[in-house]
């Protein structure tokens, strides 16, 4: 069988997990997008990409492309429809940009390659705070835990 091609992911998801307001997660199914979908989504709907753009922004074909968007709006629409959780992990990707969240006021930010060089010294745009997550670390810990994906963190020079 064929390896799948990893798919290029600028930065990962700021949220993780989605629901329904009021029902606790013990009672809700969930649904689980890929990454690899939620990058899909972020440029066909939210940047607004034609399929083969963003098929060459993510270095997969354009059918492939559009199959991902496919099945992320189904699983989108089941989870919604159905009031069911959404929750964002896996699939097959590398990341090309990290995220940071400062815990004390919540604000996302990304980071390049350029950004990441004192990874120690890093605080929140917003308000200073150096109480920050590193999103894609994160994804990478729950890698290593055991989590069902593949996924590498690499940083390009271009364009971030």
């Amino acid at each position: 069988m064929k390896t799948r091609k990893k798919r290029d992911v600028l930065y990962p998801p700021g949220a993780v997990y989605f629901k329904p307001q009021g029902i606790p997660m013990p009672y809700l199914n969930i649904v689980n997008l890929t990454i690899d979908e939620y990058e899909a989504v972020r440029l066909g709907d939210l940047e607004k990409l034609k399929h083969l753009a963003a098929a060459e922004q993510m270095n997969i074909s354009r059918p492939t492309f559009t199959r991902l968007l496919r099945s992320a709006h189904s699983k989108i629409s089941d989870a919604i429809v159905n009031g069911k959780a959404i929750r964002i992990e896996g699939g097959d990707y590398r990341l090309l940009g990290n995220r940071f969240r400062c815990r004390k006021c919540g604000s996302f930010w990304n980071a390049g390659e350029e950004k990441m060089e004192n990874k120690d010294e890093v605080k929140c745009l917003n308000c200073s705070s150096t109480e920050i997550d590193n999103v894609g670390e994160k994804l990478k810990s729950d890698l290593l835990s055991g989590k069902r994906c593949r996924h590498e963190i690499i940083f390009k020079s271009k364009n971030l």
